[in-house]
């Protein structure tokens, strides 16, 4: 398998960050590295956690990102670390127990299939989306069905966080120019992937306690109207590395 790097933002997880460390550690691939990054927003004991776990094994390797912004802004410092880091492969997922350590393989078997990106989701046969309020439902669905109303994609999920990419698709892009720092992130990573060798695999999403503002989906729906005209700054000759 080729090198694959895991980046997971992480903040106030330490009642599940060494469980989901060790599930991901103990799978049977030993060219898969884990880089959670977390930043001040964390209080509790996450960053000792995977510290302490970081001693002990050196596919782990503990990010803390000071100039963070927000979720999104730790994404792609990841991303960055992993490229400088000679990843060939890196894989997206929550840190906070929504996306399941189990399901990775399935990620890393359509990989070396040969497909450029692979994205999770909750809405193709045999996915799932439990514990949620069913208004995150309809967001996430609706959001789906507008994305591809607008955007021209054809994908049962735009929004999932649960995804892999060929290192040589983010070394294209110009990360800093990416327009979302929210919710609307993936549905952006999306549409710059289209028209690349893409497939989707059913993902088991887990919800969690956190709300949604309509701040936030009011931004998305600004974003959204937006894409087209950035995807031009996205894709120029400026690597993904600086």
């Amino acid at each position: 398998m080729k090198k694959t790097i895991i980046v997971m933002p992480v903040a106030n997880e330490e009642s599940t960050m060494e469980q989901i460390l060790e599930e991901i550690l103990a799978l049977p691939y030993d060219n898969l590295f884990i880089y959670p990054v977390v930043d001040s927003y964390s209080k509790d004991r996450t960053e000792e956690i995977i510290r302490k776990k970081a001693a002990e094994s050196d596919r782990v390797k503990c990010i803390f990102y000071k100039e963070s912004k927000g979720v999104i802004s730790c994404y792609l410092e990841g991303f960055r670390q992993a490229l400088a880091d000679g990843a060939e492969q890196i894989l997206e997922m929550d840190g906070g127990g929504s996306h399941m350590p189990s399901e990775i393989p399935q990620f890393l078997e359509k990989m070396e299939e040969g497909y450029d990106c692979v994205w999770g989701s909750r809405f193709m046969k045999g996915g799932s989306m439990r514990e949620q309020p069913f208004y995150r439902r309809i967001l996430s669905q609706g959001g789906t069905f507008l994305a591809n109303f607008v955007l021209g994609t054809r994908l049962k999920d735009m929004t999932s966080g649960f995804e892999c990419f060929k290192c040589s698709v983010l070394e294209r892009m110009n990360l800093d120019a990416f327009l979302s720092t929210g919710h609307m992130y993936q549905t952006e990573m999306r549409f710059y992937c289209r028209n690349l060798r893409t497939i989707e695999v059913p993902i088991h999403y887990v919800g969690t306690a956190s709300s949604l503002k309509g701040s936030s989906v009011l931004e998305a729906l600004r974003l959204l109207f937006k894409l087209k005209k950035n995807e031009r700054c996205i894709t120029s000759s400026q690597s993904g590395r600086h």
